[in-house]
């Protein structure tokens, strides 16, 4: 019998944790989160989707984590810190599923990851919305984990619906994730100021040229940009109002003040990214300027002023 711990009962931990636990009789999913009662055959991210028998929700991280063959972490970037020593004594891979740079360190979920726990550490990413992966819609996600687990820990969270690609470069898997949500704030704040959807276009080439740029110096590798961690999550996120960081920027270029309630990675990625840029000198336009436009240190109309005056140059 394979078991799958996953650590995080908000909408996507939910939705991998209803999918993996429906797939098969040889398959369990111990289900950790914070007010996610032992119980529950319901969480309340997804009400309209109730856990499935094969999902057991677990009263503490180490009653989920043991005997699991994966650790799924599908708490919010800004949440890792708090899982402190809790995963000093696994095995098992632990996979991270959020996305995002963390401000201070400016590292990926890996690094914070990696230096909480011996076992080998990866990510789970790619164009997904969980309400798509609850509905047993078909979904492909790339797994990115540098370690020879890594065709068995892919077979084990794939399933009818959930088709999972491998790769070992951790680092551009990661930095897709994260770039494209501070992309997808820009397109929306395009969106959201009537910019036009030739304008939304131009703006998320360029700018995903730069993230480009940005990752494959930092050891990424070109064909996992254009996959689906990076090129195919930005496709679903910027266009989408289903996504977060969309709908936070379409706020902003409306002039409305965004929900302080709803949790978007894109908001601290694009600060780690402003410092990132101030500290080595980067040339980052549409990524800082995101960045400005969401501490309000600039205009929407500005913004596209200052960046349609920048001198011109070769594609």
């Amino acid at each position: 019998m394979t078991r799958i711990a996953i650590l995080g009962a908000g909408a996507f931990g939910s939705a991998l944790a209803i999918a993996l636990g429906r797939a098969e009789a040889s398959r369990t999913v111990a289900l950790w989160g914070r007010g996610l009662a032992p119980g529950a055959r319901l969480s309340d991210r997804l009400p309209d989707h109730p856990l499935p028998s094969g999902v057991t929700v677990a009263r503490s991280i180490q009653a989920a984590t043991h005997g699991a063959s994966t650790i799924l972490i599908a708490l919010p970037m800004k949440a890792l810190g708090a899982l402190g020593s809790e995963l000093a004594d696994v095995a098992a891979p632990v996979i991270a599923c959020c996305k995002g740079i963390d401000p201070d360190t400016l590292t990926g979920p890996s690094a914070v990851l990696a230096a909480m726990t011996p076992a080998p550490v990866g990510v789970l990413t790619g164009p997904s919305f969980a309400h798509d992966i609850a509905r047993g819609l078909p979904t492909a996600l790339s797994l990115a984990l540098d370690h020879p687990s890594a065709a068995d820990t892919q077979q084990v969270l794939s399933t009818s619906t959930l088709r999972v690609y491998r790769t070992d470069d951790v680092t551009g898997a990661e930095l897709g994730g994260a770039l494209k949500n501070v992309l997808a704030i820009a397109a929306g704040a395009c969106a959201g100021a009537g910019l036009g959807q030739s304008a939304q276009a131009a703006l998320l080439t360029r700018g995903f040229a730069e993230a480009r740029a940005f990752a494959l110096a930092r050891g990424a590798r070109a064909d996992t940009f254009a996959g689906l961690s990076g090129l195919g999550d930005l496709m679903l996120t910027a266009w989408s109002d289903g996504s977060r960081n969309y709908r936070y920027g379409l706020a902003i270029g409306q002039g409305h003040p965004p929900d302080p309630g709803m949790t978007v990675e894109g908001v601290a990625t694009a600060a780690a990214i402003a410092r990132l840029a101030r500290r080595d000198a980067l040339d980052l336009p549409v990524l800082t300027m995101t960045h400005r436009l969401i501490t309000g240190e600039i205009g929407i109309t500005n913004a596209v002023t200052a960046l349609m005056a920048r001198p011109l140059k070769e594609e």
